[in-house]
């Protein structure tokens, strides 16, 4: 990865610099839920990796073999109509707005990403995208112990609470 680049992410089509620190977060803001699945949608990738959604999209159907369904999918109309919700408004004018259905990545789907973009800046993206993902789940992990803790706890003080009152009647 060569120092501009260090420096910066421009998002291709908004053409707005974004400081390497705010990579993650912007990563982390750019995975949604969709039929179940942890999924980052073609835009936000072709963003991260400095190319035109057609592009990224291109490179992925001369490849469609290394991506099965559950590496990737296309949004229906109901999911794109929902992904649309998120941006607080959609620029006026003529492409500006989304065209065709997104495709949405699941964690494999990126990993195969980097195989057929085959760029320093495609493997660089790739990693920061694991280190999320892999945050991510430990984060999930860490708060279902904390839950089951919480509900240990609950228990504990309802028995406590249920000794008290005999103890005090």
């Amino acid at each position: 990865m060569s120092k501009p680049e260090k420096k910066t992410l421009r998002k291709t089509k908004a053409g707005k610099g974004m400081a390497l620190r705010e990579v993650e977060q912007h990563i982390e803001q750019a995975v949604y839920v969709v039929r179940g699945h942890r999924v980052m949608l073609d835009a936000d990738l072709a963003a991260l990796y400095q190319v035109e959604t057609k592009v990224l999209n291109q490179a992925v159907q001369r490849n469609v073999a290394r991506f099965p369904e559950d590496f990737m999918f296309q949004l229906n109309d109901a999911e794109a109509l929902a992904s649309r919700s998120q941006f607080v408004t959609l620029n006026k004018g003529r492409g500006h707005n989304i065209k065709y259905l997104p495709y949405a990545f699941t964690e494999q789907g990126i990993a195969m990403l980097s195989s057929v973009l085959r760029s320093e800046r495609a493997v660089a993206v790739n990693i920061e995208i694991m280190r999320a993902f892999v945050k991510m789940r430990k984060l999930v992990n860490s708060q279902a112990i904390i839950k089951r803790d919480i509900d240990l706890l609950k228990h504990q003080f309802k028995d406590h609470d249920q000794q008290l009152r005999r103890f005090l009647c």
